[in-house]
This record gives structure tokens, sequence and C-alpha cells, in this order.
């Protein structure tokens, strides 16, 4: 009898390396924000669409009460000591202008402002059709998420004037 159900046993694990498994690892992926101390802010969960990415995103410690930035960056590293710079600049393989309101933009990693509640969290629900969750060319598995301290202008190049990088998060 114990032999019976350590085998089913296993076949139960054999098959959390099954395709279906691997797809599901494959269309998803998590991210977790550290704030400009390096203490834990939050997280995104992140979903592959059929033509795009839908980022559900929970930050906490913020200015309440305020629309900030939410942009995708090129690097996956979010060095807090040094002001979260060391995740560059926003994510653009196509070398186009910043903003939604530019005339040759955006950037893939630009996506919309996003609004801070009372209890100073920004809960989000946005959805990129610019990215694709893999790491070819439009790829942002191993990019990183970064919330700023004021809002995107949706033009001025390179950053929107955004401001400070408040939270990061490596996109795994």
């Amino acid at each position: 009898m114990k032999i019976v159900a350590l085998a089913a046993a296993a076949g139960t694990l054999a098959g959390l390396a099954s395709p279906v498994f691997a797809q599901q690892a494959k269309d998803t992926a998590q991210a977790n924000f550290v704030d400009r101390s390096g203490k834990e802010a939050g997280r995104a969960q992140i979903t592959a669409g059929n033509d795009g990415v839908l980022f559900e995103v929970e930050v906490s410690g913020l200015e309440p009460r305020k629309w900030v930035a939410l942009h995708i960056h090129e690097t996956g590293t979010c060095d807090h000591a040094g002001g979260h710079d060391s995740a560059g600049g926003h994510f653009n393989p196509d070398g186009k202008e910043h903003g939604f309101a530019a005339a040759n933009g955006p950037h893939a990693g630009d996506l919309p402002n996003q609004y801070v509640a009372d209890d100073g969290v920004l809960r989000a629900q946005v959805y990129s059709a610019m990215v694709r969750l893999d790491d070819a060319e439009r790829g942002i598995r191993g990019r990183a998420l970064i919330v700023h301290a004021g809002s995107d202008d949706y033009r001025t190049d390179p950053t929107g004037g955004a401001g400070d990088r408040l939270a990061c998060a490596v996109i795994e």
C-alpha cells in the first residue's frame, strides 16, 4: 500500500514537469519591488496575452493621492544604493522617442501613469501590446519595472520628466 502511494506521489511530481506546467511558467512572471532603502515594497504579477502583457501591480510606501509614472527599464538590476539607476533607461528596442504624445514615440517600456491611493498604495492593472513575456527582441523577462516619484508628461525625451526612481523590481 505504501509503495502504491509513493508511486502515485512520484507520478504527481513528474506531472509538474509536464508541457502544460512548463507553458504556464513561461506565460507568467513575478517582479518583487524594493524601495530606495532596499526594503520590500510590493510586487507585480505579469501574464502573457495573445498580443501583449498584463501587469498587475501593487506597490506601497508611496506619496498618497498622486499620479506616478510606471515604466519598463532595460536592465534587470535594482541597486537601491544607487537610486535604482542600475536599471538603465527605458526599454526601447525600436529606438523611438519617449512618450505617447511624441511624434516618433513611444518607447516599448512606456506605460500609462498610475494613481496612488489615500493609503499610499499604487494598485494597477495595465496591458501593453508593445512588449512580450519572453527573452526575444521585445521581451521583458529579465528587465526591470520602475515606479517614479512624479507623473510622466508623455513627451519629454528620454524619461517624461518623471523624476526619481522610488521602487524597482526585476521581472523574473
